[in-house]
């Protein structure tokens, strides 16, 4: 392990924030909390903003005086959270600004994502740019989690020795999971494509180095896909501000689901909306490993769609789209099928949550132009506000790692949300 800061000066500890600073007093608690809350205000107008900002503009946006700006933006330099560029080009008198923009590979999030057909490791800076991805395939159905996990940590050890040696901090690290969870509690309630019932993920991670000294947490993994595909969708500034309501579906061997309000995911009273994949198609139906009988996974996920195809379960999906393209009848049949599946449970929820966008993300991306109209044809159908809304069915901009972009970008959420942490005290 690194030497800390005080022992090193200049120096970045590896792993983990500087330690927290503690309050002297009543008011100095609410002073300290002011300057602290404006402090993440401008740090997250700088990694917000679609393009290099200035201590002008900030203070213009945010509603504080450019002294104050000026001085909190200080603080984010120091603690390299934010970089000063080159100054703005301008066409009138005065001194220009200089540009700001979120560090590059100084602070990073760790995303780690454990799926049925491979494990993966990934970290993302500030300024939304990724470092590193390393994935390692495998059939995961129904495994041991001690090995999974000890498989996670061989493939990320290496990973994280190489951001030490650059001197780049990890906050921490979540792992992106296809099930239910507990997240307080670091516990992985129900998971039924990997057979997990009740595991304690967390505190197996960190009974392994590097995981013993980084904060840890859990996500689903269809929604920190969706969450990825919020942050890509505001970068390119598709669609304006309606584009930002929408129904996630992220296909792969189970179907995970998301509903994302003005940007914003709506996660229920447990967080635990959103589990479209065992909407009921037919009660009659096969037997899914959630227990129940005729979810939609039965007819639409990866291993379905890859076995009425003819095709083994561990081919890569670009097989049947091939098959598909070739005209090969049993694939066609296959997605057919599927698309009606997916059109009916998309039906069902948007008559629930009232959003006009459907999102297709995970494999269903790199199948949108066999599944659309299937969908679409459904959602005509069966979706009453369909005759006066245009209900739109999208390909997912984020790609088919969004999983684990989200998990790192939801540990970078936490340095955003308190970055006092993170910096020099003033």
């Amino acid at each position: 392990m690194k030497a800390s800061p005080q022992e090193a000066p200049g120096r970045r500890p590896a792993i983990g924030p500087r330690p927290h600073r503690g309050r002297a007093d009543p008011r100095a608690a609410r002073q300290s909390s002011l300057r602290e809350h404006n402090l993440s205000l401008v740090l997250r107008h700088i990694v917000d903003a679609p393009t290099p900002t200035t201590r002008a503009r900030i203070a213009s946006s945010v509603g504080l005086t450019r002294a104050t700006v000026s001085d909190l933006v200080d603080r984010l330099l120091r603690g390299q959270l934010v970089a000063e560029l080159e100054p703005e080009t301008v066409d009138r008198a005065g001194r220009p600004g200089m540009l700001l923009a979120p560090a590059q590979r100084a602070v990073v999030g760790l995303g780690l994502e454990i799926q049925v057909d491979r494990i993966s490791v990934g970290a993302t800076d500030l300024a939304g740019s990724s470092i590193f991805q390393l994935d390692a395939e495998g059939n995961f159905r129904g495994c041991d989690p001690a090995e999974a996990v000890r498989r996670l940590v061989r493939l990320a050890t290496p990973a994280v020795a190489r951001l030490d040696a650059e001197g780049i901090l990890v906050a921490g690290a979540c792992v992106s999971v296809p099930g239910m969870m507990q997240r307080n509690d670091g516990l992985v309630l129900l998971a039924p494509n990997l057979g997990w019932e009740g595991v304690p993920l967390v505190a197996l991670l960190q009974s392994h180095q590097p995981f013993d000294l980084v904060p840890v947490e859990l996500g689903n993994d269809a929604d920190l896909a969706a969450r990825a595909e919020v942050r890509a969708r505001a970068s390119s500034r598709v669609g304006g501000h309606a584009a930002q309501s929408f129904l996630y579906l992220a296909g792969g061997v189970g179907i995970g689901g998301a509903i994302v309000v003005d940007g914003e995911l709506a996660g229920g009273q447990h967080g635990w909306s959103g589990e479209i994949g065992h909407t009921v198609i037919d009660p009659d139906g096969p037997r899914c490993r959630c227990g129940a009988t005729g979810c939609l996974e039965q007819y639409a996920g990866k291993d379905a769609l890859l076995l009425a195809a003819g095709l083994d379960v561990c081919e890569p999906i670009d097989r049947l789209l091939a098959a598909a393209r070739g005209g090969e009848e049993p694939a066609l049949q296959s997605l057919d099928s599927a698309s009606c599946a997916l059109g009916m449970a998309i039906a069902t929820a948007m008559n629930v949550v009232g959003v006009e966008q459907v999102v297709l993300g995970g494999i269903y991306a790199a199948l949108h132009e066999q599944l659309r109209a299937g969908i679409e044809t459904q959602v005509r159908r069966r979706v009453l506000a369909a005759r006066w809304g245009d209900v739109r069915v999208e390909t997912a901009i984020e790609g088919g790692d969004a999983a684990l972009v989200g998990a790192s970008l939801q540990v970078l959420d936490r340095v955003l949300s308190d970055p006092a942490d993170w910096v020099p005290a003033s």
